[in-house]
């Protein structure tokens, strides 16, 4: 028997996973779980880092108390966001948050001094707004820059893994979340880095996933009662952990579907798939275990619900997601379309009347109960995961057979049948937990407690239950994609 700890960081909570491998399976149990609650400092918001890691060490120290004997521990997070150290290896300041407003019209900006297909060709990287390239150059300006005065960065994953072990390093599938990583180099991307002005003494050291980086520090081995366990950079992306995880055998013909409040929808490649088609597309080449290229696509994904739950709650009308599902489910279908990555989605507040807003716009109906606000949510993500899955396949010239579902939103049955229906192809939905299964299950390739890759998917398979859902053949889905696809061309 094994014992790992899995740091799983989001940007909504973060847990601290125990994980126990025995006789080929791995059994997961929560030691404790937080809210990650950002706060406004003057007019930007940024991450309580301070608090997240007392909350880290609070349940490595319930898992000491529970009697565990875990031989390593890593952090894993959403991907972009950083802190900006001292050469004391101390934060300069609280880190922002990616919908922080200080980016707003810094992306038009990089692309006067260098051309997005320049970008493009650098780092195979999606252009989002809320990249750590345009969050870079935001800090990169004004008579005091901050980035000047430090002296280097740590994205939010890595940086929890250096206040345990004291060494900083960037890993190599969360940097490559950047939009400044080179994935045909594995290294930074330092020429465009160059080009932007970037000091190139903030760009920590890359190691590979699943690299060793020493003990604990003695005062966190004396705070949490842990002795002689190993910190790893594990994956230090939660997709890049949760990608890993994936239960799926041998074989091209299957796509993978990461669920939360961002929905990440791929295929794994052996080499980044760079050129102006996928550039066209807005595909992205992020890197993932033993140096594979995540070939995906970002979307927004169950923001729209959660927002939406929590302007209800804001109104005194509180709904667990379970009782959103069942009012979806009983809502009359088709009843309208969203584009969820339409940029007045992008910030927080205010969701169903966006929502609404939307419909009225494109000169569809709007409703107001909540049973029909969030089914449009979900069939319109769903219809989004049909279109983005077609595009996979002319990208790569993939068929693919099936759709691999993983994370919170598979626990969301209403969704999972909606997206089998809208893709016409199986979805295989499990495990929820694959990030931090992936995450424990490569530091058990890094004690040498597995083999490889193929090895811990095994692990995955024997360990949690799959749920298959099969199309139904419903009649309405081609008439939906058709008024779906004219949302685009509107």
């Amino acid at each position: 028997m094994a014992q790992y700890l899995a740091v799983d960081l989001g940007a909504d909570s973060g847990r601290v996973m125990l994980a126990t491998l025995e006789k080929g399976r791995l059994t997961l149990e929560e030691m404790h779980r937080f809210a990650n609650t950002p706060e406004p400092v003057g007019d930007s918001l940024r991450w309580r880092t301070d608090v997240l890691f007392g909350e880290i060490l609070a349940g490595m120290a319930k898992a000491k108390a529970a009697g565990a004997r875990p031989t390593s521990v890593s952090c894993d997070s959403w991907g972009v966001d950083y802190g900006l150290l001292d050469k004391n290896g101390n934060l300069v300041e609280p880190p922002y948050i990616y919908r922080d407003k200080r980016t707003d019209g810094v992306p038009e900006s990089v692309y006067a001094r260098v051309p997005k297909a320049e970008i493009f060709e650098a780092t195979g990287i999606q252009f989002m707004q809320l990249n750590t390239l345009y969050q870079l150059v935001a800090a990169n300006t004004g008579p005091e820059a901050p980035l000047w005065a430090s002296d280097r960065f740590a994205m939010i994953g890595d940086l929890m893994n250096h206040l345990l072990s004291g060494r900083g390093v960037a890993e190599r599938s969360l940097a490559s979340t950047s939009q400044l990583f080179c994935p045909r180099k594995m290294d930074w991307a330092w020429g465009l880095i160059d080009r932007l002005g970037l000091p190139r003494h903030v760009f920590p050291e890359i190691v590979d996933s699943g690299s060793r980086l020493g003990p604990l520090l003695p005062a966190v081995a004396n705070k949490t009662g842990l002795e002689g366990v190993a910190v790893v950079a594990s994956c230090s992306h939660d997709t890049g952990a949760a990608v890993a995880a994936i239960p799926a055998t041998s074989g091209d013909d299957w796509a993978y579907l990461s669920c939360g409040t961002w929905s990440l929808m791929g295929v794994e490649l052996r080499q980044p798939r760079i050129n102006a088609d996928v550039l066209e597309a807005n595909f992205t080449n992020e890197v993932g275990y033993g140096g594979t290229i995540r070939f995906l696509k970002n979307i927004t994904g169950l923001w729209l619900v959660q927002e939406s739950r929590r302007a209800w709650e804001a109104e005194g009308k509180k709904f667990d997601f379970k009782t959103l599902e069942e009012k979806a489910a009983a809502a009359r279908p088709f009843q309208g379309f969203v584009r969820t990555d339409d940029r007045r989605f992008g910030s927080p507040g205010g969701m169903p009347g966006k929502i609404r807003d939307y419909l009225k716009e494109t000169g569809q109906d709007a409703p107001e109960d909540e049973g029909s606000i969030i089914r449009i949510a979900l069939e319109s993500l769903a219809l989004t995961y049909r279109e983005v899955l077609d595009r996979i396949e002319s990208l790569t010239g993939r068929q693919i057979a099936r759709l691999h579902m993983v994370g919170g939103g598979t626990r969301d049955r209403l969704l999972c049948q909606l997206t089998a229906d809208a893709i016409e192809r199986p979805v295989f939905a499990g495990p929820v937990e694959a990030t931090a299964a992936g995450n424990a299950l490569v530091q058990a390739i890094a004690a040498g407690d597995l083999k490889d890759l193929g090895a811990l998917r095994a692990v995955v398979r024997a360990s949690f239950e799959i749920k298959e859902y099969r199309p139904t053949g419903g009649s309405g889905w081609a008439e939906a994609r058709a008024r779906f696809a004219r949302l685009e061309a509107s």
